[in-house]
This record gives C-alpha cells, sequence and structure tokens, in this order.
C-alpha cells in the first residue's frame, strides 16, 4: 500500500436496521453454501439441522456475519432459476433468525427477488457478487429496504467472466467501474456500502495477487473493504494442491488481507480466521 492509500477516509461504521456496528476492528464473515456444487467440498450444507450446526459453530468462533447463499458463483458453474435459489435460501434464513437472533445475516445473491425475499425473512445484508451488473433492479430494491450492500467487482456472470479480465490498467479500471456503481448506489438513497474488490472473478491469478497487495487503493472510494480469498484458486492453484488442502495458504492471505487494509473477510474456517485476526491485533497494538 502505498504512503498516499493510507490518507482517504473510510466510513467505519454500518447502520444496520438501526444497529450501529464499528468497523474499527476488523469483522469476519462465515460462508453457509446451500448449493451442492459450490467449489468446496466442505462448505456445503443442505438440511436444517446442518446449517443450523455450522451457524452455531461459526458465531462461536467468532463470526459477525452469516453469508447465506443459494446460488453457486464459481467459474462455469450451473445456472438456476430465482424460484430455485429462493427455495434454498429463504427456509435458511428464516430458521437461522429464529434460532440465532443476534446473529447478523448476509444474502448472497446478484437476483433483487431474492434479496428482497431474503431480506423480508430476515437478512440484515445484501452481498451481490455481480455489483448490481446482472439485475437492473437490485440498487433500487436496497435502497427502498434501506440495508447494507456489500458492492463486488465483476465483469460478466459466473459463467463467462474468467474470459473477461483483460484491464487497460488493473487497480484504476477496477476503482472506476466500482466508482461508476457507487454513483448509481447513492442515487437511489444506499448510504452502507462495503466494497469488494472481486478477487477471483474476471481475474487471473497474477491479478488477484495484484489486487490483494495494493488494496489501500480502493480506499479512494470510502467505504470499508470485504475480501474474500477463502481456499480459492489464486492459493490451491499456486500451491498444486486441493481446495480441501488450502487452510494453511488461506490463513497466510488472510494476515496480507488485514495487513492491507480488509475490514471484513470473509471465510470459510472462522477458528482458524479469528486466531489470524488475533495475531492482527497483537501485531498491530
Amino acid at each position: 500500500m502505498s504512503t498516499k492509500d493510507k490518507f482517504f477516509e473510510t466510513k467505519n461504521t454500518l447502520n444496520i436496521q438501526g444497529r450501529l456496528l464499528s468497523l474499527e476492528e476488523p469483522r469476519l464473515m462465515g460462508i453457509l453454501n446451500l448449493t451442492p456444487d459450490s467449489f468446496y467440498v466442505g462448505s456445503r450444507v443442505s438440511e436444517e439441522s446442518q446449517w443450523l450446526h455450522r451457524a452455531e459453530q461459526m458465531l462461536q468462533e467468532g463470526a459477525t456475519f452469516l453469508d447465506v447463499g443459494g446460488y453457486s458463483t464459481r467459474p462455469g458453474a450451473s445456472d438456476i432459476s430465482v424460484a430455485e435459489e429462493k427455495q434454498r435460501v429463504v427456509p435458511a434464513i428464516e430458521s437461522l433468525t429464529k434460532e440465532f437472533p443476534e446473529a447478523l445475516i448476509s444474502v448472497d445473491t446478484f437476483r433483487s427477488e431474492v434479496a428482497e425475499a431474503a431480506v423480508d425473512a430476515g437478512a440484515h445484508l445484501v452481498n451481490d457478487v455481480s455489483g448490481g451488473l446482472l439485475d437492473e433492479h437490485m440498487f433500487a430494491t436496497v435502497g427502498r429496504l434501506k440495508v447494507p450492500y456489500v458492492l463486488m467487482h465483476m465483469r460478466g456472470t459466473p459463467q463467462t467472466m474468467q474470459s473477461l479480465n483483460q484491464y487497460d490498467a488493473l487497480l484504476p479500471d477496477i476503482c472506476r467501474e466500482l466508482q461508476s456503481q457507487v454513483e448509481k448506489l447513492k442515487n437511489v438513497g444506499v448510504k452502507d456500502v462495503i466494497v469488494d474488490p472481486g478477487i477471483g472473478f474476471a481475474k487471473s491469478i497474477p491479478q488477484n495477487y495484484d489486487i490483494l497487495n495494493n488494496l489501500g487503493y480502493f480506499k479512494r472510494l470510502g467505504f470499508p473493504l470485504l475480501v474474500g480469498v477463502s481456499r480459492k484458486s489464486m492459493i490451491y492453484k499456486t500451491l498444486n494442491i486441493a481446495p480441501e488442502e488450502a487452510l494453511n495458504g488461506t490463513s497466510a492471505l488472510h494476515m496480507a488481507a488485514l495487513l492491507n487494509g480488509a475490514q471484513i473477510l470473509r471465510v470459510h474456517d472462522v477458528a482458524a480466521a479469528q486466531e489470524v485476526l488475533t495475531l492482527f491485533k497483537a501485531l498491530k497494538r
């Protein structure tokens, strides 16, 4: 991170239905995949007993957020209908909010209809991998629902994104594309935005490392930064291992993300990430 990137003023609180959440210290977002084909088998849950057990474990281990997704966004993943996605996420969110009323639930979707159904079921924020590009109604819906919004950078769709990683200048291009969406969000009254530079989405592995090494560049957008590197191909392909073997590499990159300005880590393994977070806090003290 360059010296000048340290001095951009970043919003460090989220208004979540009247509850102010501080991001002065980094937070963890635990992943709950309600999909049969997400890239990491260990993250998949399909029955109520499974997602309740996993959610309880993640919350006990230190997760602030639970990110519930019903549509696999791994490269080349199969498309599913809106109805099927809602059938996956709505019952899970209803049971999670009933069982863990203090937990903050995020819905991982790029569809406004799913986002609205999820918030009606109890979700507190929307995590949109498409940054509003795949559903023209998403921003207006989030503005009306008055929930925080994770604006992630992506190009194309999960089926096409890996062919769209040509940039004139990687960091300025991503920042410019995110800024364009930020302006649209402001115009519909969305005030609580979290920026995710989209590691693994329309990016090559070297580009992913460039982004991670220069997270501070995105501070100029003025919003908290979320980073998702957990068990991704930038780790397991670099190390020539399987996603199931990528926990150690994930922890290494989680520390890199924190040192470079990440305020939320989206993770599969909360206990391990919490250890990284504890060591990061000790290091900064």
